[in-house]
């Protein structure tokens, strides 16, 4: 079985979290922010990996978070964490 290191801690190839995201999110350069909507039409996002819910609204989802420049993928701090050396993200400060 083909393991993915970060540290002590082991992440499968098959981790439910795994969906292709690889294709768009290798590599890109992420924010840590406030959550915005990506459009005036949605009220949430969810995490691109674990489905996390993002959201303005007060009691509901996370309040802050990764996010791709513009503004449309959103990654938990969790997995952030678990995937960020794999998918080798730079971070941009404010």
């Amino acid at each position: 079985m083909n393991f993915y290191k970060y540290k002590k801690k082991m992440i499968k190839e098959n981790d439910w979290r795994r969906q292709g995201q690889e294709k768009y999110l290798k590599g890109v350069k992420l924010f840590y922010r406030k959550y915005k909507p990506y459009s005036e039409e949605w009220e949430h996002d969810h995490c691109e990996f674990c489905g996390e819910k993002f959201s303005e609204k007060e009691g509901e989802g996370l309040k802050t978070g990764y996010v791709t420049a513009n503004n449309y993928h959103w990654i938990c701090d969790k997995c952030y964490k678990d995937f960020k050396e794999e998918f080798e993200w730079e971070i941009i400060l404010p």
